[in-house]
């Protein structure tokens, strides 16, 4: 509705007549003094912006407007409005945000805060700042879930008006979309703006396929029309009978669903029959278990095609009924739910901040919200791997599975999860004695897939402990955190190959950087050379810091010659080791960039030989430039 009044409708950009439209037609979800707040907020946007246009040639500020109207959609209150016409005024009025805060209050600048930092993250980057920026964004949601409602509404509005950019570039923002933005707007149970940008990112990333499957849909739907009326013809007859009210809607199921169910069947878009589907809302949860009945005794149910999220609501807050039945030789899918629970499927945590007093008793709450708690324990930990952060992406934004401890908690895991992440997920001190496990009753091997609302069971053993098998099997995050840590610390056989390339890269940097010094001292030399004529030659001794004669051994890997550029290190049985500077042994001596001492060759006649007080200068002088390189290191992990 949003995209028709400000998009579809390009002649209308006059700011008056588009606050007006926008207050037609959802000034009543606010009281007249939030209107004039958000009016403001407008008005501040377009003295800011009023002569900027963006690439495509519209005026700026009819984004932020249609950012709003999705999130009045959802009725968010005065302070997400203003933060949707704001979200993104500082990529406009750089370091605007004091001002921001000061006439509008923190609340609103926070929430713009958020958002700006969120849109500034290259999230497509395959780096260690996709992790990053990854981390970010989904902690971000912990301090106010509404910047990620702002962002979300920001990126369907991109979605619905991305025909104005390069066919990579959409394709590069529909994978993008369908990554992160998608499974997120799922766990947050908003099912509304999930199904809407995976069908748009299907038609910018697979268009050909997008188009099959709307000309097959627009062509069954006259001839499942009357299908359709017949099936809620006879619903209505039985429910009239026992005196419940309800509404039956009939609708087209989304195309990317529709291509999810091709690929996983491997049929085309002709050879489905469940393109459609019917929805009965009711008053009362009782009401829709009788429904499910009524239906059942009209239609002869499919096995294994009932699912209970009544009784056992998904964690984004979803609750339904769903049934699939054979009716007149075909599929049909009907869910069954009340009108609150239609509203939280719809809405999903949005509905939180529905803005009239008393209508949000029944909606869920962002703290309700397993991925919000999730986040939320991981907080405070230090989290920056790369790898962890991929998998830990998959985790909360990938497919779960529900799974039962025998004393009825359920755990939610990732899919292809197996029983030692179960056991890992209840206590680490479970997984790490885990030895055997029973689903269902059953026994069943420890690195089988689990399967959802499976009763699972985890037999152990005091003498048990992680191996380098189980780490290789697991899939959670945490499940491979602590083994790892086990590992890392109890078996001497593990090698850490993580630890291992990063490593490596380490030495081919200090190769590049010892490389730079040698040409340094190099240009150094030939400078002094030509300034010194007279100059004595090198005697063949090596100086530290303007002393001599150190008890010196010359590492004969690289047998650096009198004039050379040079390293070293103080080795306990050798004394002072001495190399060429860009020797690769030297570089993988382990801990080397602390244990460094800078020397050269001596030049002239011989020197006088350093007295102890002089050695025992130097070796001070060196212990506290190492314990400063550690005090640095520490502050920048801190």
């Amino acid at each position: 509705m949003a995209e028709e009044t400000f998009e579809t409708n390009t002649t209308v950009t006059d700011p008056d007549i588009l606050i007006n439209t926008f207050f037609s037609r959802y000034g009543e979800n606010y009281s007249e003094e939030d209107k004039e707040k958000i009016r403001t907020a407008w008005e501040y946007l377009i003295s800011k912006t009023y002569e900027l246009k963006r690439k495509c040639g519209k005026p700026y500020y009819l984004h932020p407007m249609r950012v709003a109207a999705i999130l009045a959609e959802s009725r968010l209150g005065y302070e997400a409005i203003a933060a949707g016409f704001l979200h993104n005024i500082e990529e406009a009025v750089p370091d605007c945000m004091d001002e921001v805060e000061s006439r509008f209050g923190s609340e609103i600048a926070r929430i713009c805060r958020g958002t700006s930092k969120i849109t500034n993250l290259k999230i497509k980057s395959q780096t260690l700042q996709q992790a990053d920026a990854i981390r970010k964004m989904l902690f971000a949601m912990v301090d106010d879930i509404r910047v990620i409602l702002v962002k979300l509404a920001d990126r369907l509005d991109r979605m619905r008006n991305l025909k104005s950019v390069s066919e990579e570039a959409q394709r590069a923002v529909a994978k993008e979309v369908l990554d992160i933005w998608c499974p997120l707007a799922s766990r947050l149970g908003m099912s509304d703006v999930k199904s809407e940008m995976e069908d748009l990112s299907l038609k910018y990333s697979n268009p050909e396929v997008f188009q099959q499957i709307k000309t097959i849909v627009a062509s069954k739907k006259a001839e499942r029309s009357e299908y359709l009326e017949r099936a809620v013809k006879k619903i209505y007859t039985a429910t009239e009978k026992l005196g419940i009210n309800v509404q039956i809607k009939s609708r087209a199921k989304h195309f990317y669903s529709i291509y999810q169910k091709m690929r996983k069947r491997n049929k085309g878009v002709d050879e489905l029959y469940d393109l459609f589907a019917l929805r009965i809302l009711c008053e009362t949860n009782a009401e829709c278990y009788t429904l499910v009945g009524i239906v059942h005794g009209i239609w002869k149910p499919m096995d294994g095609r009932f699912k209970d999220y009544i009784a056992m609501p998904k964690p984004n807050g979803y609750q339904s009924l769903h049934t699939t039945v054979i009716c007149e030789g075909h599929p049909l899918e009907i869910q069954i739910r009340t009108y609150a629970m239609h509203n939280v499927a719809e809405h999903g945590v949005a509905s939180h901040w529905l803005y009239k007093k008393g209508t949000n008793h029944d909606m869920v709450k962002a703290e309700d919200l397993s991925i919000i708690n999730q986040l939320r324990a991981l907080r405070d930990e230090h989290l920056t791997d790369e790898n962890f952060f991929t998998e830990l992406k998959n985790e909360l934004l990938g497919d779960s599975i529900y799974v039962f401890t025998p004393m009825g908690d359920v755990k939610e895991l990732p899919m292809g999860a197996n029983a030692i992440d179960f056991a890992y997920a209840i206590h680490s001190g479970v997984g790490e004695k885990i030895i055997g496990a029973k689903a269902d009753g059953k026994i069943i091997q420890l690195t089988a897939p689990l399967k959802n609302t499976q009763i699972v069971e985890i037999l152990t053993n005091p003498q048990a402990h992680p191996t380098q098998a189980q780490l290789k099997a697991v899939h959670t995050s945490k499940a491979r955190q602590k083994i790892h840590s086990w590992l890392v610390e109890n078996d001497p056989t593990f090698i850490d190959k993580e630890a291992e390339a990063k490593r490596q890269a380490e030495i081919i940097a200090n190769t590049l950087h010892s490389k730079q010094v040698a040409e340094k001292l190099a240009e150094e030399k030939k400078r002094k050379g030509s300034s010194k004529k007279n100059q004595t030659a090198y005697t063949g001794k090596i100086r530290v810091e303007g002393l001599d004669n150190f008890l010196v051994n010359i590492a004969q890997c690289c047998k650096p010659q009198p004039g050379d550029p040079i390293v070293a290190y103080m080795s306990h049985k050798k004394g002072l080791v001495v190399h060429c500077a860009g020797c690769m042994t030297f570089l993988r001596i382990p801990n080397i960039e602390n244990r460094m001492i800078e020397v050269s060759w001596a030049v002239g006649k011989t020197q006088q030989e350093p007295s102890r007080a002089d050695l025992k200068i130097a070796a001070e002088k060196q212990k506290a430039k190492t314990l400063q390189i550690e005090k640095n290191k520490f502050r920048k992990i801190r």
